[in-house]
């Protein structure tokens, strides 16, 4: 898995350089990345020899897996994550509700074409468990709550309209690939927010809201480069300046900073200014109207079920 080796490498050393840069929140970002896929990648090659076609010898492995990750769960769920930053643990509670979904996949795949394939599937499900249970472990002081934690059902469901009514052609197709990663992270942001990991939901509806505003494929000007770039410095500096826990919002900052501006001096791709450009115009105003709003909770009468429709692969 040369590629998959590579992007993990990758992965590390750019959190290496974040954290060197003292972007400490992009620098978790890129060590989930890493954890994810090392764990993958170690799983296949520790284990593909000895599983191979054997479902029961995969199944003793998923078993194992699903109970260290219960264990780890636990761990995570028992912090007390007063005066811990709101960042950090919603980093953690995202690779938490990741964690289980990635294990079924695994089995899912397993069961389709072969329990060899299930095995990557199964290590970064571990690899998510235990950066969530890295993240409980850090000790770091962080501001007074910006925020009471709330459902984001309300945002979530309005984003999903907005979501649904922009997929039409052209940019059905055109944009397939973005239309994607934006209803996974709607879906994820809502697994999260139906087990109260508010913190996780928050991160990943402005995820989702990032998504949304690059499905408009203008590019940023490159006489409006240098603007945004002083838009994304004055941003990072009114956050550090507040008294209040302002920390998730300043993932994204440290992120579009990064994306204008490489360490390594190379010129930054369009997609990565148009990121930066949604982070500034349209994250950051979702993160102040989300501070400022609590819907009521959506009541429904009577009894309820969940249903799930599996679209085969899994896209």
């Amino acid at each position: 898995m040369p590629e998959v080796v590579k992007d993990a490498h990758g992965a590390l050393k750019a959190a290496g350089e974040s954290l060197q840069s003292n972007s400490v929140y992009l620098a978790l970002e890129r060590l989930l990345q890493a954890y994810d896929l090392f764990e993958g990648v170690g799983e296949v090659t520790a284990k593909a020899h000895t599983v191979e076609k054997n479902m029961a010898a995969f199944d003793a492995e998923w078993d194992k897996t699903s109970q260290e990750l219960t264990s780890l769960s636990s761990q995570v769920k028992a912090k007390n994550w007063n005066g811990s930053p709101a960042a950090i643990r919603a980093m953690a509670e995202t690779a938490l509700g990741r964690s289980v979904p990635l294990l079924d996949g695994g089995r899912g795949f397993a069961l389709a074409t072969g329990p060899a394939d299930g095995l990557f599937y199964v290590g970064q499900a571990r690899g998510e468990a235990k950066f969530a249970n890295f993240c409980a472990s850090l000790q770091v002081a962080g501001n007074k709550p910006g925020w009471s934690a709330r459902s984001m059902l309300p945002d979530l469901m309005a984003l999903q309209a907005k979501t649904d009514a922009a997929f039409k052609p052209p940019a059905s197709i055109e944009q397939h690939p973005r239309f994607i990663a934006l209803n996974s992270t709607i879906k994820l942001a809502r697994e999260l927010d139906s087990t109260r990991f508010y913190y996780g939901a928050l991160y990943q509806y402005l995820e989702a809201v990032r998504h949304y505003a690059m499905l408009d494929p203008a590019p940023v000007a490159a006489n409006r480069q240098k603007e945004l770039k002083a838009a994304i410095d004055a941003e990072r500096a009114k956050l550090a300046g507040s008294g209040r826990d302002d920390s998730i919002p300043q993932i994204f900052l440290e992120r579009a900073a990064w994306q204008v501006a490489h360490p390594d001096g190379s010129a930054p791709s369009a997609d990565e200014w148009r990121s930066a450009q949604a982070i500034v115009t349209e994250v950051l105003p979702a993160y102040a109207a989300a501070m400022k709003t609590a819907p009521a909770l959506l009541e429904t009468k009577g009894k309820t079920v969940d249903v799930t429709l599996v679209r085969w692969p899994y896209t």
